[in-house]
């Protein structure tokens, strides 16, 4: 049971009290995700999933309801939020803010097909096209990502950890901060920030709806793009990357640049997008660096063997292979 506070059937009954979803019958916790608590609620009105959230403050938890609210306007698939009785999405029950929104019906797919991913990355694209601009209230309690954000969590880990290889890495990261290239002339708006298969469902081969916009922000439009890329061979991963010498070829472009394509057909990216998705790429691999600051030695560990190897492949060349 992956759940952090549990709730029992007499809190359920009082939190519904609040709403109008009909009388509760029974809940039972979802066994996937690790940040928040979430249950399906069965009423005599039909099936809802309750989120309770474990570490966000109420004022993001009101950014993340009102997205939703806007996006439901505009007809995006993702699950609608309900209103209680007094019309507020965002509610709190023993302290912490919770919401409940809509059920979808849909499974998870581990293997997608090609066309399965080119409906992920319309959709994707949609949703820069909707939020490009939009700033829904209570911004600011996001952790809106770039290179201020980034800084500041890579300083708190390592006083946190207060380590001499601590220290080294925040001298590393920070450098690399330095290197990046990140003009204000690049569009923002909300991107999702966590588009993993496990975030999106599917019914009957078709893409049914986006969930979990627990990280979604104000950042760059492209950080979205950024994150479908990824551009290193699949066998190079967290657990495997010890046993790549580091001189080994570990880009490949085929399926990095085939993304690009199917995203500019339906949101079309201007020059400068193009030309620092090189950066963007460098970025989400720093925060990447953030959520595992303990692990690894600062000479080589699995981020920095990724950074390493881009600044050794360079902007350009990234341009060319991407872009061509």
């Amino acid at each position: 049971m992956v759940v952090k506070t549990v709730f029992s059937h007499e809190d359920f009954r009082a939190i519904l009290a609040g709403y109008n979803l009909g009388d509760y019958l029974t809940s039972e916790p979802f066994t996937s995700g690790t940040v928040q608590t979430n249950y399906l609620l069965r009423t005599t009105s039909g099936n809802f999933v309750f989120r309770y959230y474990e570490n966000r403050t109420h004022g993001s938890v009101i950014f993340e309801t009102n997205l939703i609210k806007y996006l439901n306007d505009k007809h995006f698939p993702c699950p609608a939020v309900f209103r209680n009785r007094h019309g507020r999405t965002a509610n709190s029950y023993q302290g912490k803010p919770f919401a409940i929104f809509e059920f979808v019906e849909g499974s998870h797919l581990q293997n997608p097909t090609e066309r399965q991913k080119r409906q992920l990355i319309q959709k994707v694209a949609e949703l820069q096209i909707l939020t490009s601009g939009y700033r829904p209230a209570h911004t600011q309690d996001r952790w809106n990502y770039g290179v201020d954000l980034a800084r500041t969590l890579a300083q708190a880990s390592a006083a946190n950890l207060a380590t001499p290889n601590a220290a080294a890495k925040l001298r590393w990261f920070e450098a690399e901060l330095q290197n990046l290239r990140l003009p204000r002339s690049l569009p923002k708006g909300i991107c999702h920030c966590d588009f993993h298969f496990s975030n999106v469902l599917y019914k009957d081969g078709e893409f049914k709806a986006l969930i979990d916009f627990d990280d979604a922000n104000y950042t760059y439009l492209s950080i979205d793009l950024a994150s479908l890329l990824n551009p290193f061979i699949p066998a190079f991963e967290w657990n495997t990357w010890q046993t790549f010498p580091k001189d080994a070829e570990i880009l490949n472009f085929a399926e990095a640049r085939w993304i690009v394509q199917e995203y500019h057909q339906q949101r079309p990216l201007n020059a400068s997008e193009k030309r620092h998705l090189f950066d963007m790429v460098k970025l989400l691999i720093l925060f990447d660096c953030l959520w595992w600051f303990k692990r690894g030695q600062v000479d080589d560990f699995y981020e920095r063997r990724k950074i390493d190897c881009l600044n050794t492949f360079g902007r350009d060349r990234f341009y060319a292979a991407l872009i061509g």
